[in-house]
This record gives C-alpha cells, structure tokens and sequence, in this order.
C-alpha cells in the first residue's frame, strides 16, 4: 500500500467541513479534519482482529513527518501487545473552560478581529460567570444546558444558538488534545433545546373593512402600483411572485408560474378571472417592450419596486394596518367563510398540506373548484357596476 502520500500543502490547505473528514496518507495513518477546522493525526488499525484508533496529535504542531514516526511506534507498541487508544483524561486535568475559549478564538486567524471580540464578548457575559472557571475535563451537559435555557428564556432564540456553537468549537479541540472526553455542548440539540422567534404576521385588514378599501382604491388614477395593487387581490400570490411577473407566464385565462420563483420551488397555477384578464392586458399595453408585466419605471429590464405597493397603501392611510401581503390573509378569511374546500384554498394559496400522504403536489389540483372560487372572489372584491334603471 504506498504511503507518505499527504504533502504539508495539501495538510494546510484542508478546510473545515459540516461533517468531519479523513485525508489518508496510507498505512492506515490519516489526518482527520474537524468540523471546528482543528485537524488530528489518528493510525486505524487493528490489534487481535479488533478496530483501534490511535490518536497522535494535532497538526500543524505535529508535521507529516513525525506523525508517520508517531504512527509506527504505534504499531510497534500495538504488536508487543500494549493498549495504544487514547488515554482516558483523569478530573481536573486540562484547562479552564475561559482558558480552552481564550486559547481557541485567539487562534482562529481565519475570522476578523471585530468577529472575535463578539465572540468572546458574548462568552463572557452568559457562560463564562456560571461556567469560566470549571474544568473542561469535568464540565457536564447539564451545567451547559442550564446556561443556555437562561438565555433562551429571555426569548434570545437565535442568540443562544450562536453562543452554543462558539462554546462547542473550542470544546471540540479539547477533545482532540485529550483533555477532555467527550464535548458535552455538542449532546445539545439546539432544535429540541431551544424556542423559536415568533413569526411576524403581516398586517391585514379584517374582511368588513374591505369594501372600504376599494373605494378607496377606486379614487386613486390608475398607476402601475394601483394595478399591481388590485391584481395581488384578485390572485392571491405573494408580492414577490407578482413582481416578477413576466408576459411569457401568462397564458389565456392561466398564470403559469415557474417553479424558480416559488418559496416551496413548485410551479404553480393560477386562475385568472375575468377581472383579473382585465387588469392584464392594461398593466401588459403600460409596460411597453419589457419583458415584466410590471417593470420598473426607469429600468424595462428590471422588476417594479418590492416597495411600491406598500407605499400605495400608506399613501392612502393604511399604514400599519394593511400590506401586500394581507392580500392572502384577507382571501383565506373570505373564502373560508364562504364555505370553499379547504384544501382548494390551500392549493390555491400554494401551500402543501401537511400530511405527506396528502402532499403529493399538483399544480393543477381542484383546478375547476379553484376556477369557480377565484371567480366567485374577484365578483366580491371588484363588482360589476350597476346597470342605469
């Protein structure tokens, strides 16, 4: 088997992966790289038929070079019949907690100086009064959970992540110099552990004052953002999805949606009802040789203002109380209301169900219900005028 195969190149050159990874230089002697970017010297072999590890030591304090020395008095010692896996760490053995922190961020030379001190900052504010002063070798799951579950419960979601993650990469070389035996920060799940932020529901009018809206609307000259405005309403899609909007999507009574530019990546179908056909071909006369049913006013090659709606609606004196998006919210109410098939409102919002024997997905499901509600919806929200008696 050819061996000393690694050159120090390609060993300063491995970076860290999100699972950890061997680069064999033969023999069984491989340099394992750690998810924390620490990378170990470790002989996989075998003594009396049973697996063996041998850890070696850490490059690059130890070169290709001696590791190879190391690995074969490994297995020299492994013959005579000698225990060559690694030593079990004896308490108190090793560093301090702060000390393990100190010494791994001060060495992460790839991270800007501004990073580290965010870091250590954070460390020392919620870990390092309960936990700095503990041994790495005798510090235990719970005393870590109890830190972070404090923090947690101060609604920090997203900051107790981070702080759990900067406290287990030193943790993890710890681990590989032998002065722990095990990181007891990684035993965390930060998805069972932790709570999540509450998600921000975006702003939208109750069903009653709806008809009032439209007046409203109907008062405003018929600008682009006024088109795109009662468009959203009439298809209930996101304002990303209707800003993107190219012509090529839109066929007869179909808005054909490319599976790109939806949040869950399935194409989707949208009924367009007579209204809606309406608002299209005087949005598509407006927009002139672009390509965007909606383009921007100064630049035909690109999408309208992700803003321009939501301006439209402070303009009219509905800040706060209504957005773009409350289109959906509106919709879904209404047509719950009104007694439509739930899952034809799901599909029609583009949500998959949440049963997987349910969510297999097409585009075209309940589509002659969703036809009949799309313009049931549209009868409701922008009514013919009356006829003069």
């Amino acid at each position: 088997m050819p061996t000393a195969k690694l050159t120090d190149a390609q060993c300063r050159a491995a970076k860290p992966r999100e699972r950890a990874y061997k680069l064999f230089d033969g023999a069984g002697l491989a340099l394992v790289v750690l998810p924390s970017g620490a990378k170990s010297w470790r002989l996989f072999h075998r003594v009396e038929g049973k697996q063996r590890t041998t850890t070696l030591g850490l490059y690059p304090a130890i070169g290709a070079a001696e590791a190879r020395r190391k690995a074969a008095e490994a297995r020299g010692a492994a013959e005579r019949g000698e225990d060559t896996t690694a030593r079990r760490v004896q308490p108190q053995a090793g560093p301090t907690v702060r000390q393990a922190c100190e010494d791994y961020w001060a060495g992460r030379g790839d991270t800007t100086p501004g990073y580290r001190a965010n870091v250590l900052r954070a460390l020392e504010l919620h870990v390092w009064p309960k936990l700095g002063a503990e041994p790495v070798a005798t510090l235990t799951r719970a005393a870590v959970l109890q830190v972070l579950l404090t923090l947690d419960a101060k609604g920090r979601h997203e900051y107790v992540r981070k702080v759990r993650l900067w406290l287990a990469l030193p943790l993890d070389r710890c681990v590989e110099l032998e002065q722990c035996q095990a990181n007891v920060v990684r035993s965390i799940d930060p998805e069972r552990a932790f709570g999540r932020r509450a998600v921000e529901h975006h702003a939208a009018l109750p069903l009653a004052e709806i008809p009032a809206l439209m007046e409203r609307l109907s008062l405003e000259r018929e600008l682009q953002s006024v088109l795109a405005l009662k468009l959203l309403a009439l298809t209930w899609v996101r304002t990303t999805e209707l800003r993107m909007m190219r012509k090529a999507e839109v066929e007869g009574e179909v808005w054909r949606i490319p599976a790109a530019k939806m949040k869950r990546r399935r194409e989707h179908l949208v009924p367009l009802s007579r209204q809606a056909r309406e608002l299209l071909a005087v949005a598509i006369a407006r927009s002139g040789g672009s390509d965007y049913v909606f383009p921007a006013e100064h630049r035909p090659d690109r999408p309208m203002s992700e803003n321009a709606i939501l301006y439209l609606l402070v303009r009219m004196g509905y800040a706060g109380r209504m957005t773009g998006h409350g289109w959906r919210t509106v919709a879904s109410t209404w047509a719950n209301e009104a007694g439509w098939n739930p899952d034809a409102i799901e599909r029609q919002l583009a949500h998959a169900p949440e049963d997987k024997v349910r969510a297999a997905y097409n585009a075209a499901v309940y589509w002659p219900e969703r036809v009949r509600m799309m313009q049931a919806w549209a009868d409701w929200l922008l009514p013919a005028p009356a006829a003069a008696g």
